[in-house]
């Protein structure tokens, strides 16, 4: 049964011109100074006030720095999708795995993080290498409304299409090639969805298209 499925999946690439592992060339990490220049400019381009963070991802459960505030918020005009490459947290360059990020379109829930102005470098810089080990975000001032009403300038991390780590919305046979053998730094491909999924919902703001998609993948992945 495994095998079939394997032929029917290798099939289904083979159709659409996809395979796994692609051969992606993400190109060199950003060194110190480089990160700390993007830091410098997208601060230059803050409006002033508390600086906010948007977190959509790991962030939400595996926050980089500390906070003086959190409440539930919402952006619009991004949404939340398992679109980017990654050669380190979650995978490797021979097997690469997918991390989440803001694509256009659509709107996303999340958390909103006020980080304190004390030692604000040093927490923004600790973020910037953990979210930025290679160029493949762009670190954007996103419009979100807290649940309290309220509306910050909040820092997100968005993605850039014309980057080879991006990846786009892959299909299922991809992605359940991904979520079987791709492992990182931090864990699986599958641990990471898995607990992004678990962190929405336990907060009361579920991503029912992700879960939906999870759930298409999971029985294929555990019959192969």
């Amino acid at each position: 049964m495994g095998n079939q499925i394997n032929s029917l999946v290798e099939a289904v690439h083979d159709g659409l011109g996809l395979s796994y592992p692609p051969v992606i060339d993400l190109g060199p990490k950003l060194t110190r100074d480089q990160l700390l220049a993007s830091m410098h400019a997208t601060m230059s381009r803050h409006e002033g006030g508390p600086v906010w963070l948007f977190a959509y991802g790991s962030l939400i459960w595996r926050p980089e720095c500390s906070a003086v505030e959190r409440q539930r918020g919402r952006v619009h005009g991004y949404h939340r999708g398992l679109y980017l490459w990654s050669h380190e947290h979650r995978g490797t360059p021979e097997q690469p795995g997918l991390v989440f990020g803001l694509d256009r379109g659509g709107s996303c829930s999340g958390f909103a993080y006020r980080l304190p102005e004390e030692n604000i470098e040093e927490s923004l810089l600790a973020l910037w290498q953990r979210e930025m080990p290679f160029p493949s975000y762009r670190p954007h001032w996103l419009s979100c409304r807290l649940e309290d009403g309220t509306k910050v300038q909040a820092l997100g991390f968005v993605l850039e299409r014309h980057l080879p780590s991006y990846a786009g919305n892959l299909p299922d046979s991809v992605l359940t090639q991904v979520l079987a053998s791709a492992s990182g730094r931090y864990g699986t491909t599958w641990e990471y969805v898995e607990q992004t999924i678990h962190a929405l919902r336990s907060h009361a703001m579920p991503d029912l298209s992700l879960e939906e998609r999870f759930k298409r993948c999971k029985p294929i992945l555990l019959a192969v």
